[in-house]
């Protein structure tokens, strides 16, 4: 019997990653019923993660905890053991903006670190934290305060959240932070190499993108700078300047910094997770993919990832993505020996998008017969 391990990361604005994997295996049985194919979807750090593990076997836990900007918002972490895997995304992501609104100077982690303070009282001790789609700039200062940090002002007021308020911070008081926070391990899934300040820094390179304009880059930046100096006053040592420390708006920063966290590819953490190892020791081909396969998914993105596991394994490997920027020459040297595109059959994006899920059906048509009924590859 034929074993196809599906394991695609999200379609982002269109379908969740277990949804694109249980649609093209639907198309590749309705081919050969005889054919075995196992869902295993995977994310990079970012939105999907806890998914991801929850799939895979974990059991979810509820939480409600502050949005980016202050709204409730009800989210979940997965747990196994005494291992929690939290999610920024699904707490204070930017996907959770109130009517898309960004608040550049005002979002914060504090919700994050709700979570992460909730996986603690139930025992965790060692924490998978997911550090993709941030909505804030505040070098991980709410995370931190909803874990017990205080951070003050010159009359000895709690500043407020928020990277722009940092400015006016003078004294970081670590004294109530959570003992459990002190004790546990925690590992960052994390993928990009940004320190957290200057040119290159979380606030120069990311606020943009979090709505910040000009004038709002500088007031970050100089938050920023602010907190780094009482980081570094709270715990004696500097790591501004390490790599990875401007992830998520700084949020590296403040779990490497006070929690000391260590950072790895997000990926690379999410295989692990799920036990990608076991799940591909008996499969004949996998299938991978993501909503928009592009020059930043070779660099180490979820189908990439996938891709060098499944060939150090010799097992072949096809990418199944909404578009499609990249040849398959690029894709050749990972071990890609197909790549499927769904503007291929509806060039309008939009129909694309709404009509994902019959469209991954025909590529699991197309996948059956040619690459297994006909044995190409």
């Amino acid at each position: 019997m034929t074993r196809i391990l599906l394991a695609p990361d999200k379609f982002k604005g269109s379908l969740s990653a277990a949804e694109v994997a249980q649609a093209v295996a639907e198309g590749m049985l309705s081919v050969d019923s005889s054919l075995e194919t196992v869902c295993l979807p995977v994310a990079d750090g970012g939105d999907g993660t806890v998914d991801a593990a929850v799939t895979a076997g974990w059991d979810r836990v509820a939480v409600t905890c502050s949005g980016p900007t202050g709204e409730p918002v009800d989210t979940s972490y997965a747990r196994r053991g005494d291992t929690a895997v939290v999610e920024l995304a699904s707490a204070v992501g930017l996907e959770l903006l109130p009517n898309g609104q960004p608040d550049a100077l005002g979002a914060s982690t504090f919700g994050l670190g709700t979570v992460i303070g909730h996986a603690l009282e139930g025992g965790a001790r060692h924490l998978v934290v997911g550090l993709g789609g941030s909505a804030s700039t505040d070098g991980g200062a709410g995370m931190l305060s909803a874990l017990g940090a205080r951070i003050l002002d010159a009359d000895g007021n709690d500043v407020a959240l928020g990277g722009g308020p940092l400015r006016g911070a003078v004294h970081l008081d670590l004294s109530g932070l959570m003992p459990s926070a002190r004790n546990a391990v925690f590992e960052l899934a994390c993928d990009v190499d940004n320190p957290l300040l200057g040119v290159t820094g979380a606030a120069a390179v990311y606020g943009p993108q979090k709505g910040a304009g000009p004038q709002e880059l500088l007031y970050l930046e100089h938050g920023m700078r602010q907190w780094a100096h009482l980081v570094r006053n709270a715990i004696g040592r500097d790591v501004s300047g390490l790599a990875g420390t401007g992830a998520a708006g700084g949020t590296a920063f403040g779990a490497m910094a006070v929690l000391g966290a260590a950072a790895k590819p997000g990926i690379d953490t999410v295989l692990e997770l799920i036990d990608f190892g076991s799940a591909l020791a008996s499969a004949d081909l996998v299938v991978t993919g993501e909503g928009s396969l592009d020059e930043q998914s070779l660099h180490g993105k979820a189908p990439i990832g996938v891709a060098h596991a499944a060939r150090a394994a010799g097992v072949s490997v096809i990418t199944v993505a909404g578009r499609s920027v990249v040849g398959l020459d690029r894709l050749r040297p990972f071990g890609i020996t197909a790549s499927y595109s769904l503007t291929d059959l509806e060039p309008d994006p939009q129909i694309s998008m709404r009509d994902a899920a019959r469209l991954l059906h025909e590529v699991g048509r197309t996948l059956a017969t040619t690459h297994i009924l006909e044995g190409t590859s």
